[in-house]
């Protein structure tokens, strides 16, 4: 795309790019914009440009600002992409077939770490039991995380380590809760430095391939480990891969959080669990679930209110991950008793957040603005799990369901919403994550194509305290994504078919990702 092929540095030296299309409020009409020391210098039509050190070339290609994927595992994003994939698996026994291949050319000592399977789409919803998977592990170390990362399968060997009363073991191997966070610390842990790193490498440039330029990085002690953190936190200010903006999720951990670089003490900071894994804490009982269970709930009220009076007081963004209604109405007493402590109008000051989010009502709804949350959300939940046939209904009903992650609501009482993938829970996949926000299964909830753009862009920056990037326009940071697009609508593509019986548009596919004047994806090089 550029006359020599090659990426192009920020630098004083300005370049212009030129394609078909500019997206950028400042001037619709934009095919061109000019790029000086990784701020965006000039934008408007490319017969007006003004003399550059260099011209890239985009040919017929569309200019939008890059994405932000709102949250984010790195790590486990990348042994997911280069490790043992169980996603799409049918039942237990291809569960145990992939882990055999798999396994065969690893030495006897490695840990066998895989990610994906789903239980809820399986004929008899039940995973393989430990003896199975050392038998198919060859003996091997294994952990096999569902789907939601909130529980997982291991071998004996693992399952060993961990106490029988341990809330959430299950001497079969399926651990939740409490356990599961143990057997997880002690798999993550088996990790060497160099399969790590390498890992997070391949998660950050798959993600500037797909026109990612910032990551939200959740870690914390139940997730990850500080040096896994650290890592990724390095990795994305190197400035040849997209952005990281980490999120430490430790209560009480607001001085942990700054020594380690992170911009909030929040994002996995678990109020609760998932549904997949019948963790999260609801105010009715799960449907599939034993009589009256509704859950579990990781922290109080005192808790999170010192919490966020914590962050609040040393001026750093919180947050906590909630998914159940009762969940939620937890974190959200407690921030209510945060705020008659420090003042609301801090509280509100800090843009403090929530992730996930799935489960509300219009009194939530109405604590959220009241606090001014941010709600980093993840529409491929509703996509893949949500409706009146997926896995929702089956734990909750299809009335619950339909009524779950509520993306027009809350943006219809100017809650601010920041949207990712929580990869490797879902794949990155920035424009399908727009279009899942566009086709939510409740027609009631759905966004527009503007609003739900906006909310994995601009509003992924805002969430992590950068307000000036996410829009094209003189004075912005050059942060931007070029992109090969089969249609356009309003400056965007159409992402949604023009008729019911219509099969959907492709997605636009990502030709370079640019961040702060300086190219880390050019797909002519890929």
């Amino acid at each position: 795309m550029s006359s020599a092929g090659t990426p192009v540095p920020s630098g004083p030296d300005p370049v212009l790019y030129r394609a078909a299309s500019v997206y950028s409020p400042a001037d619709p009409g934009a095919t061109a914009l000019l790029v000086r020391a990784g701020v965006i210098d000039w934008l408007g039509p490319a017969a007006d440009a003004p003399p550059a050190q260099s011209t890239v070339d985009l040919g017929d290609a569309l200019v939008t600002p890059a994405f932000v994927d709102a949250h984010v595992h790195t790590t486990d994003t990348g042994l997911s992409l280069l490790g043992l994939d169980l996603s799409g698996t049918g039942s237990a026994g291809e569960v145990l077939d992939r882990l055999a291949r798999y396994a065969r050319g690893l030495p006897v000592d490695a840990i066998v770490l895989g990610h994906g399977w789903d239980e809820s789409r399986w004929p008899e919803a039940v995973p393989p039991a430990a003896a199975a998977l050392d038998a198919a592990g060859g003996g091997r170390r294994v952990y096999l995380a569902q789907a939601s990362v909130h529980s997982a399968v291991v071998s004996s060997a693992l399952l060993a380590g961990t106490a029988p009363d341990t809330p959430g073991f299950d001497a079969a191997g399926w651990l939740r809760q409490e356990a599961h966070h143990v057997v997880r610390r002690a798999a993550m842990g088996s990790l060497g430095l160099a399969q790590r790193r390498t890992a997070q490498v391949a998660a950050l440039r798959r993600a500037a391939a797909l026109g990612i330029a910032a990551v939200h990085e959740c870690g914390g002690p139940d997730i990850s480990s500080e040096a896994d953190f650290s890592s990724v936190l390095e990795l994305g200010a190197r400035g040849d891969l997209p952005a990281v903006y980490g999120y430490w999720g430790e209560l009480g951990g607001v001085q942990r959080a700054r020594a380690l670089g992170a911009v909030g003490a929040g994002g996995d900071l678990f109020a609760d669990g998932a549904l997949g894994s019948r963790t999260a804490h609801l105010r009715a009982p799960y449907r599939d679930g034993p009589d009256g269970y509704c859950g579990h709930g990781y922290l109080s009220v005192a808790q999170v209110a010192e919490h966020v009076a914590a962050c609040t007081l040393a001026g750093l963004q919180g947050g906590f991950h909630a998914i159940g209604d009762k969940a939620v109405a937890t974190v959200l007493a407690g921030y209510a008793l945060a705020a008659a402590r420090v003042g609301v109008d801090r509280v509100r000051d800090a843009r403090h957040r929530v992730e996930h989010l799935e489960l509300l009502d219009k009194q939530l709804i109405a604590g959220l603005v009241n606090f001014g949350v941010v709600a980093s959300m993840q529409p491929a939940f509703d996509r893949l799990w949500g409706g009146t046939a997926g896995m929702y209904a089956t734990r909750l009903g299809a009335d619950r369901s339909l009524s779950a992650n509520p993306f027009g609501a809350l943006a219809g009482v100017g809650v601010a919403l920041a949207f990712g993938s929580d990869s490797p829970v879902t794949p990155l996949d920035p424009w399908g994550t727009v279009r899942a926000a566009m086709d939510h299964h409740n027609p009631v909830q759905r966004l527009g194509l503007r609003r739900a753009f906006a909310a994995h862009t601009r509003g992924g920056w805002r969430a992590a305290g950068v307000d000036d990037a996410g829009v094209l326009a003189p004075g912005a940071p050059a942060t931007f994504a070029a992109w090969q697009v089969p249609a356009g609508t309003g400056g965007l593509p159409a992402l949604l078919p023009a008729a019911p019986d219509e099969a959907p548009p492709a997605l636009p596919v990502c030709r370079r990702t640019v961040l702060r004047g300086t190219t880390i994806f050019d797909g002519e090089r890929a």
